[in-house]
């Protein structure tokens, strides 16, 4: 490893200038001495004056051998020395020498005969401290032993960051043979290496000298060209031993492992968060698509590129699924998350739409299974059994979808449908781990979906229950030009019981009846229809509106307990007047012709279904242009305004007599009806038409 730099002149290279000195030569510490051929001192260097101890002007003209050798020796220093002369053959080897002081010293020899131009001989003698030349020699077989056998990676790069040398553990690290290392750059012989951070670590320690230990790096090489690997690096600056910078010194240790242990432990955490994160996030209402969409957002971006949420669409219509693989799929779509991916967004079924998938396709192989089905290297070949259409397979193909992941939602027992993810960006094929993770999360998912499914459906159920027992009015009934509205509650709650009616009397008159039953969903609704029927049956034997309270809550005792408030009125419009009676409801508002309008001044009275409560009528004036206006709590009640507050409002905008009724009504729901009041409403407005 190593990292690309300005190239640095070759100092061998004619013309470059003379080069550093080695330091080597220095602490070798070598003495230079050349005998005549009589073997007198002719030539006496520093080195030697150091080696031996005498100065130069008492060792030149003199005999070597009375200098440097014990008498001892003398005969075989003469014989070497005539050897040499005779010859021309060089001697080495250690031999002991005199110095000055007495003291005897083993010294490293090489002795070789010189010739000048005039053809006289001489003697060169290099010599040198043999204890520090056997130091040097253990140091550099010691340290030529360590690198060879060593298993760290060890590489030596020069000023330009080029390789000069690498150990065999280096070698096999990177997969590439030394004399393919030298003379080259790190990114020359690894370029599949992501070197961006080691290059600059590299150029700070040749600059700063200060060395770089255990710096990670993760990435890929030739010996392992599939698969990230990771390898902790330390970097040193060399230096000779007059300080010149010689370059880097960098050993490589594999921690591959202990990466992947440390990958595997942090994936393992995040997935534990990713599911409690699910937990939290799926579910948080009973609205299906919202469920749906729920479950695609956690998917994406943590474990997919590209998710949907897709449900077969005979589950959809509260019909069992079918389990014959050779059936087509018909699948709706529920949900699409996609991060960064548009192409294969388009190439996804929109929310909402309804598609046919062949037997051969994999979304209909999981669904039908029930099992998951997994490709963890998409090829051409099986982007046609992803893709809803030729068109689809085209654009996923662009896109780069490269791996494939769809588990079947199941909820009690049955396949509700399937939880479809791609790969794009995500650098990793889908795994097993990915697998067990995605059927956890379609698992807790499942159910959520199934609850709001079967909810939304008895939502529906209760919804047309109760839109059929609400009536159709013609606009103009007797002395009176009606409008109403019914609005039914959030897709988070169950329907209301709310009603209203306009019942035809004889003589002209007619009943306005407003009245919520309290609870929701199904039974709410049976309610108000059994209360329905009875009013209009009650309201055909002319009764005040006092009395007909008091049957009907005779009737509402006998309804499982059931609890309802009503308000009914009769509007004669020869005498121009109203009869009303109320049962625990909100008061309706007297809208004047001159815009100014109040809250009718009633006697409160008790619910529906309380029993034992005298009910009292009420007469009001209505002349022509004026109005009633009936409402339900669902219209005015919210968790954040007082009641009192909310009325005002209500008031205020009834200040325009004139505005046609089905203006006023759609401007009361669209302004008055809370995101936060999950009540259904029911208004009712009726207008005093001139006399004829």
């Amino acid at each position: 490893m190593g990292a690309t730099g300005p190239p640095v002149a070759d100092e061998t290279e004619p013309g470059s200038g003379p080069g550093r000195p080695s330091g080597l030569l220095d602490v070798l510490g070598v003495a230079s001495v050349v005998l005549d051929d009589q073997g007198r001192i002719v030539l006496w260097s520093p080195q030697a004056e150091e080696l031996f101890g005498y100065p130069a002007q008492e060792a030149l003209g003199r005999y070597a051998a009375r200098v440097m050798v014990h008498e001892d020796h003398f005969d075989l220093v003469k014989k070497l020395f005539a050897d040499v002369m005779a010859t021309g053959r060089g001697w080495a080897g250690a031999f002991p020498v005199r110095r000055k002081d007495g003291s005897t010293r083993l010294v490293e020899f090489r002795n070789m005969r010189l010739m000048d131009d005039q053809g006289d001989v001489y003697a060169l003698g290099l010599a040198a401290d043999q204890s520090t030349v056997r130091r040097l020699e253990q140091d550099v077989a010691l340290s030529t032993r360590v690198i060879a056998q060593s298993p760290v990676g060890l590489a030596v790069l020069d000023t330009g960051l080029r390789y000069v040398s690498v150990n065999a553990a280096m070698e096999r690290i990177n997969g590439v043979p030394a004399d393919e290392h030298v003379g080259r750059t790190i990114g020359e012989v690894l370029p599949m290496l992501e070197r961006a951070s080691l290059e600059f670590a590299l150029r700070h320690v040749l600059d700063a000298g200060q060395p770089l230990v255990d710096h990670p790096v993760v990435g890929r090489t030739p010996a392992d060209p599939h698969e990230d690997r990771a390898w902790s690096v330390s970097l040193y600056r060399l230096e000779d031993v007059r300080g010149t910078v010689l370059g880097v010194a960098l050993s490589v240790v594999d921690v591959t492992q202990q990466y992947r242990a440390g990958v595997e432990t942090e994936t393992a955490r995040r997935r534990l968060a990713l599911i409690a994160d699910a937990s939290a996030r799926i579910g948080t209402t009973l609205e299906l698509e919202r469920t749906a969409s729920e479950l695609a957002d956690v998917a994406v971006p943590e474990l997919a590129d590209v998710a949907a949420v897709d449900l077969l669409d005979s589950v959809m219509g509260g019909r069992r699924s079918s389990a014959d693989p050779c059936e087509p799929a018909v699948i709706r779509a529920l949900a699409v998350k996609a991060e960064n991916a548009p192409e294969a967004l388009r190439a996804a079924d929109p929310p909402g739409q309804v598609a046919r998938y062949g037997p051969d396709r994999l979304v209909t192989e999981c669904v039908r299974s029930a099992r998951p089905v997994m490709i963890p290297r998409v090829k051409d070949e099986d982007l046609p059994r992803i893709a809803r259409s030729p068109e689809a397979s085209a654009l996923l193909g662009s896109a780069g979808v490269h791996s494939y992941l769809a588990v079947p939602l199941i909820a009690r027992g049955e396949v509700l449908g399937a939880l479809d993810l791609k790969r794009i960006h995500h650098p990793r094929p889908f795994s097993e781990d990915d697998l067990l993770l995605a059927r956890e999360l379609a698992a807790r998912a499942a159910v959520q979906i199934d609850n709001a499914r079967w909810y939304q459906n008895a939502r529906d159920t209760a919804l047309t229950l109760q839109r059929s027992l609400l009536p159709s009015h013609p606009p103009v009934t007797g002395g009176l030009e009606v409008a109403s509205r019914y609005q039914p509650a959030g897709a988070a709650t169950e329907v209301g019981g709310d009603w209203f009616d306009v019942i035809p009397l004889d003589g002209g008159r007619t009943a306005l009846v407003v009245g919520d039953v309290m609870g929701s969903g199904i039974t709410a609704a049976a309610t108000m229809g059994r209360l329905r029927t009875a009013t209009n049956t009650l309201a055909s034997l002319g009764l005040d509106p006092a009395v007909l309270l008091e049957h009907l809550d005779r009737i509402t005792e006998d309804l499982d307990h059931s609890i309802a408030t009503c308000l009914y009125a009769v509007h004669d419009p020869r005498q121009r007047c109203c009869r009303i009676a109320n049962a625990g409801h909100l008061p309706p508002v007297h809208v004047r012709v001159d815009g100014t309008s109040e809250l009718l001044d009633l006697p409160t009275g008790a619910p529906l279904g309380v029993g034992g409560v005298e009910f009292t009528s009420t007469v009001f004036e209505l002349g022509p242009g004026e109005e009633l206006v009936f409402y339900t709590d669902g219209l005015v009640e919210t968790r954040s305004h007082s009641l009192d507050e909310r009325l005002d409002t209500l008031l205020g905008l009834l200040d325009d007599p004139g505005r046609p009724l089905e203006e006023v009504c759609d401007l009361l729901v669209r302004t008055l009806h809370h995101p936060d009041n999950h009540d259904d409403v029911a208004v009712l407005i009726a207008r005093a038409r001139p006399e004829n």
